[in-house]
């Protein structure tokens, strides 16, 4: 991705959209929780599965750190918590402290929404 300097992602638990503030032409950059439909249908309270859900969900933040790593400015959002958890795991590494991350609640969004959303809000 081009510019480095501010970026929006939205973001739930399966899924998180980055998009860059002005880029021409339009890029996006998707990041995919792993998981299997058999992880889906297991027991949430056995010891097995809340491993693999921690475990599962270090790698999809990592992944989505790495991305954003070299960014100034980063507004989290979407409809989900992911986004705070995903800021609670940022806070906890020192490569993040330096960044400005702001946080908003918003609705499920098409691409389109998603790219006017972070529009507006670096805009402001």
């Amino acid at each position: 991705m081009g510019n480095k300097n501010k970026i929006g992602i939205w973001m739930d638990h399966s899924i998180a959209y980055l998009m860059e503030f002005e880029t021409k032409p339009f890029e996006i950059q998707i990041i995919e929780c792993d998981f299997t439909l058999d992880e889906k249908n297991r027991n949430p309270h056995k010891k097995e599965t809340i491993i693999s859900d921690v475990k599962r969900k270090y790698k999809y933040y990592n992944q989505i750190g790495n991305a954003i790593m070299h960014y100034d400015k980063i507004i989290l959002f979407g409809p989900s918590e992911a986004k705070i958890d995903f800021f609670d795991t940022l806070s906890e590494d020192e490569r993040f402290y330096k960044l400005k991350i702001e946080i908003k609640e918003t609705d499920k969004m098409n691409v389109n929404q998603q790219r006017e959303f972070i529009n507006k809000y670096f805009v402001q």
